[in-house]
């Protein structure tokens, strides 16, 4: 419920987003691996992003600096994705 401010005004709650799911070091690492994985024999991969729809592609690059993963579409567009959101690597057939 929310608390009434000297002014009689009721304060509006906190409001907190939907948090991304927390994973350990292994499993970070482990899809880290798979990411260099994929880029080094040039796979088509699909990759599950956390809030936001699969994004399906080659991996092109692996930014250190930027945190982010670049994903390149049969027709040239490149997609950048934060690497903390990147949540599953699937090799599609």
């Amino acid at each position: 419920m929310a608390m009434q401010a000297e002014g009689g005004v009721p304060k509006p709650g906190k409001k907190y987003g939907l948090k991304r799911p927390t994973r350990d070091e292994f499993e970070l690492e482990e899809l880290g691996n798979q990411l260099v994985e994929a880029k080094q024999e040039e796979s088509e991969v699909e990759l599950t992003i956390w809030g936001a729809d699969p994004v399906r592609g080659r991996i092109s690059e692996l930014d250190a600096r930027t945190r982010m993963v670049h994903v390149s579409h049969r027709y040239g567009d490149v997609v950048k994705v934060p690497f903390l959101d990147v949540m599953k690597v699937d090799y599609p057939r």
